[in-house]
């Protein structure tokens, strides 16, 4: 079956409705604290991707079982001590960074050595982020030079930690969050901002865990060794994927869309900021809080009066999976565009601020990068013709689909390869283009 797809026309004007998929950082989440619980958990509109289905194998392989019944998933947990660590096991992450950190956060009182393994991509990422704070609560860790396969050896003799996150990296906090859960104690964290799903799931599952919320850090002490009930969540969907439909609708003519109950965490919700900015016009309606998180419909049309922007530093982490499509907005807007301190940008599936500024050069944009700072010189005009072909080497499912919206709203005749990435995080992606019109083969 061929692994790419053939773009030759511009999307035609929609007014359109849709459901996007699960979150997947909240379906990850909830698959590895259901894990956890006592007692069965149900899970509903759980993400169906490689990531989270990797996910659900790798709990099995620990003696969790779990299955699907109708419209929602049945996990089966044993509570904190639960998996069946008496084995030397591998588990393989694919390409999901999400569960190959958090799990090793969980492992920390493994019986035996446990190995993570993962895709290409997943095996170049730096995993000593996470690995060092993990030894310090008394786990032997070792690695191929800080990438995977990561083996991890746990201890009965856990200690609690104080730990400052520097990075902004909602993984590398979780990590340590669920590392404390099982250690006696309470463990300290100074944590830079970034998505906080791990710390409002607890919260709802009673457990007795303490934000103190500061400008830009959180401070959070976790009160280990404390147990809690299987439970039922519905996950919301996913900004990261809306995010595709927005910047469609956006740049295309003429269009309106409803992307119907979206998780709109505030640490999340960088794009709808900074593409406001842009003088975009998303609104939420019907907002409402459900266990904690933020859920809301999102309206969007388009905009042929988009400007550039000095896009504020603070703003990087609750847009850091979405800056390409950012810039793809600022490539079609007036004026120039600015942004600042990308480093996280880089170590992401693929080297992705490497990429979007090859990708933008190659559609005619003049672009200025000096280190991780970069200014885009955006033509409000900007049309494309001739032939493009995007050779997504890394496979990384975000420049595929980037690509496409590119493709569908820019012009010019495109063959996009590797389009089996979006099996890992949002496989339905090209089923709902479709259903806005677009022609796709």
């Amino acid at each position: 079956m061929k692994n790419y797809v053939i773009i030759k026309k511009k999307i035609k004007s929609f007014n359109n409705a849709i459901n996007v998929s699960g979150d997947k950082s909240i379906s990850i989440r909830c698959v590895l604290l259901a894990s956890q619980g006592i007692g069965s958990s149900k899970i509903y509109n759980l993400l169906e991707s490689e990531d989270v289905i990797n996910s659900l194998k790798s709990i099995k392989k620990l003696g969790i079982n779990y299955k699907k019944i109708s419209n929602y998933y049945l996990i089966k947990g044993l509570g904190p001590n639960g998996f069946n660590t008496n084995k030397k096991i591998s588990l393989n992450a694919g390409n999901s960074g999400t569960f190959a950190r958090l799990i090793l956060g969980l492992l920390v009182n493994a019986n035996n050595e446990i190995k993570i393994i993962g895709d290409k991509s997943l095996s170049i990422r730096d995993f000593s982020r996470v690995t060092e704070p993990l030894k310090k609560f008394g786990a032997i860790i070792s690695s191929n030079k800080n990438n995977l396969p990561v083996k991890i050896n746990g201890t009965n003799f856990l200690r609690p930690i104080n730990y400052e996150e520097k990075l902004g990296s909602a993984q590398c906090k979780s990590a340590v969050i669920l590392a404390a859960i099982k250690t006696p104690g309470v463990t300290k964290i100074k944590a830079k901002k970034s998505r906080d799903h791990t710390e409002l799931l607890l919260k709802n599952l009673g457990f007795p865990i303490k934000v103190n919320r500061k400008k830009n850090f959180d401070f959070i002490e976790i009160n280990g060794q404390n147990n809690f009930k299987g439970f039922e969540y519905t996950v919301p969907g996913d900004i990261s994927s809306s995010a595709f439909f927005l910047v469609l609708t956006l740049l295309s003519k003429e269009s309106k869309l409803k992307i119907k109950n979206v998780n709109v965490n505030k640490s999340r919700t960088g794009i709808i900021k900074i593409l406001n900015m842009m003088n975009a016009n998303i609104l939420l309606k019907n907002k409402k809080i459900y266990k904690g998180e933020a859920v809301s419909d999102i309206y969007i049309k388009s905009k042929n009066n988009l400007k550039g922007i000095r896009c504020p530093k603070s703003l990087n982490s609750s847009a850091i999976d979405e800056f390409l499509l950012i810039f793809l907005v600022a490539a079609k807007s007036k004026g120039i565009s600015s942004f600042k301190n990308l480093t996280e940008l880089n170590k992401k599936e693929s080297p992705r601020l490497d990429i979007a500024v090859s990708f933008l050069k190659r559609i005619g944009i003049k672009v200025i990068r000096n280190n991780d700072d970069i200014k885009i010189y955006g033509n409000s005009k900007l049309e494309l013709s001739g032939k493009f072909i995007i050779n997504n080497f890394k496979k990384d499912h975000r420049v595929f689909m980037m690509s496409c919206i590119a493709a569908l709203t820019l012009g010019g005749k495109w063959k996009i390869y590797d389009k089996d990435s979006i099996n890992s995080s949002f496989p339905k992606f090209l089923k709902l283009i479709k259903k806005l019109g677009a022609k796709i083969n």
